[in-house]
């Protein structure tokens, strides 16, 4: 039985958690309380933390993030939204705040209870920003005071003070700009499109239409335009060839004899056949030369030209819902949690300190020994030894934090049965949904073949009477279980495939992990990091018992020294009971299956961290934990 906890803000916070999600209209809603930056990603929503004395403040502010929350992630759509999106950064904040405003006045309108909560919001983010203290219009941010004025021309209700200050003082200067364009404000809420072109008119009338871009509306109706010139060019070349064809292949003049007409299609017959002589003979190879050979097929891979498969025909790319029903999908889901119960609370807390440590990068860090800013409490002690020696003061300031994608590409081979393959699908499940919420995409791949000692590749070979030096001799099976641009949320059922009975066989690395690189080389994000979890060198006993015994070992290194020479991608790996070392020059091994969780995140922090003696604390991993 569950021990209550003695915790008397854990009531509130998921009543809290569940009404926001009935608000939101998503049941699969994610909620967290944390100290970092309240925010909404994917599936995923942080609010503020709630202590136990559970003041007022707290409360107050903790239902009113929920609200705002709630409503944007209920009415508002990413792809509309990013398809008006300005250019210039003023004028996309102008546009975002105008935005944050329509959900928010959506919500007053639908379920009035939410405008007193968001309020509440409103005065904690006026009141940290210092705007009641604001008394010259310069200095009023006008893209907070055009948020401010469309909710309070759209619900009618009084801001408070702090944003009522900023609203105010640049009140005058929006509606002298663009009264006109606001007088349609009521008719544009419900439409998300419409608000938007709404909100690009509204940047224009105030100036900043330098800043907008193109009109994706107006690119649009070109291109309809074009497509239609396109149909009636189209359209009047036939009309043309039709009379042109009428005009050759009219009837005979009535006066001409019956004879001139004979004579003319005989003529007509006889310039035909000259023609189909002369095309044959054009056709004919001249003596001498041989005919032209196909060009050789492409190589099998790039980092090995050498390295051959007998038979590509048979090899599977394949998506994890394709393996499976989606009732049976859910049922290996559920036996994957059943197994993983204990094991789960540990995994989370260590992602969510991972989490914990990718936030503070991406949002704040410090710059030290500066002669102005905070006092560094810190450095005091060497004044205290030294009074001569000046204060020292530091200064916050924001991380550049690149756009980043992770994939985890994971041995699905038999020997990873059991327990091994159960850790790794959970600790994948948790560093996907921890990433995601840090706005950091992930994909999860799996690699293995399909079949025991060779599969239809082989049977192929057989009878073809046994080449020599075959080369790959089974059928690849490559998994994806989810991909970078799939919400963790639709993904979520599929790790529980590798639950599935027979779907672990034999593995051939170094082809699963070009793969991968391949994938992860197209992908538009500035920074690529790879992570491979196997617990044995490459093997596969039909391409073994034909080939060099080290035919699929050499390949792996060869692929791996592509991957680390191009440096597109940042590869690490974890060996599970087997020293990975000796391939890989970030790896790690792990003894015990237990510690795969702790491996993970310590090396996925590592990588994130922005301070280069860890970083190179990192890089020197190699030896068996």
């Amino acid at each position: 039985m569950k021990k209550p906890s003695d915790n008397p803000a854990d009531p509130f916070k998921k009543a809290l958690a569940e009404a926001t999600k009935v608000m939101a209209d998503d049941p699969e809603l994610t909620v967290s309380y944390t100290v970092d930056p309240s925010g909404l990603a994917g599936d995923s929503m942080r609010l503020p933390q709630v202590s136990r004395r559970m003041t007022r403040e707290e409360v107050l502010l903790a239902r009113g993030t929920a609200d705002a929350l709630a409503l944007r992630h209920k009415y508002h759509d990413a792809g509309t939204h990013a398809r008006y999106s300005p250019e210039g950064d003023l004028a996309r904040d102008i546009y975002e705040a105008m935005e944050t405003a329509r959900c928010e006045a959506m919500g007053a309108r639908d379920m009035p209870g939410t405008a007193g909560n968001i309020d509440a919001k409103i005065a904690d983010d006026a009141g940290r920003r210092g705007y009641g203290s604001i008394t010259d219009a310069a200095e009023a941010p006008l893209a907070a005071a055009a948020g401010y004025l469309i909710r309070h021309l759209a619900t009618g209700r009084d801001l408070p003070e702090g944003a009522r200050n900023i609203m105010e003082l640049r009140q005058g200067f929006i509606e002298e700009q663009a009264g006109e364009t606001l007088e349609g404000l009521q008719e544009k809420l419900a439409d998300q499109s419409d608000f938007a072109r709404f909100a690009r008119q509204v940047i224009r009338d105030l100036g900043y239409g330098d800043q907008l871009g193109e009109d994706p509306d107006a690119s649009d109706d070109e291109s309809e335009e074009d497509q239609d010139d396109q149909n009636q060019d189209q359209e009047q070349d036939e009309e043309d060839g039709d009379e042109q064809s009428q005009e050759d292949s009219g009837e005979a003049d009535p006066e001409q004899s019956q004879d001139e007409q004979q004579d003319a299609t005989e003529a007509q017959v006889s310039m035909d056949e000259m023609a189909e002589d002369e095309m044959s003979d054009e056709a004919e190879m001249p003596e001498g030369e041989a005919p032209l050979e196909p060009p050789p097929p492409a190589p099998i891979s790039d980092a090995d030209p050498d390295y051959k498969a007998f038979e590509t025909e048979f090899d599977e790319e394949i998506a994890a819902e394709d393996l499976a029903e989606p009732a049976e999908l859910e049922r290996l889901r559920a036996y994957l949690d059943q197994q993983l119960e204990p094991l789960k609370g540990a995994v989370s807390r260590l992602a969510n300190k991972l989490q914990r440590r990718l936030q503070a990068q991406q949002n704040r860090s410090w710059e030290f020994d500066l002669e102005e800013g905070i006092l560094d409490a810190g450095r005091l002690a060497r004044v205290v030894a030294n009074p001569t020696t000046p204060l020292s003061f530091k200064r916050e300031k924001d991380m550049e934090f690149r756009d980043t994608v992770v994939t985890l590409l994971l041995d699905n081979s038999g020997s990873m049965r059991g327990r091994p393959i159960s850790i790794a699908a959970i600790c994948a499940d948790v560093l996907a949904r921890t990433l995601e919420r840090c706005d950091v995409k992930v994909e999860i791949l799996g690699f293995t073949t399909r079949a025991w000692k060779g599969g239809q590749s082989r049977e192929k070979w057989l009878n073809e009477g046994r080449p020599q030096q075959p080369g790959r001799l089974n059928d690849l099976r490559h998994i994806i279980y989810k991909r970078a641009d799939a919400p963790w949320r639709r993904a979520h059922p599929n790790l529980g495939l590798m639950m599935k009975e027979g779907l672990l066989k034999e593995n051939i690395d170094g082809e699963a992990l070009e793969w991968a690189h391949r994938r992860m080389s197209q992908r538009p994000e500035a920074r690529k990091i790879m992570m491979v979890i196997s617990d044995g060198a490459p093997v596969d006993d039909s391409t073994l018992s034909v080939n060099p015994a080290n035919y699929l070992e050499k390949h792996l290194r060869d692929v791996i020294a592509m991957i680390e020479k191009r440096k597109q991608v940042e590869l690490l790996a974890i060996g599970i009971g087997h020293d990975v070392t000796r391939y890989y020059d970030r790896a790690v091994t792990i003894t015990d299956v237990e510690q795969l969780a702790g491996a993970m995140t310590e090396q996925l922090a590592a990588l994130f961290d922005h301070d280069p003696r860890a970083r190179a604390r990192f890089s020197g991993i190699r030896k068996a934990i």
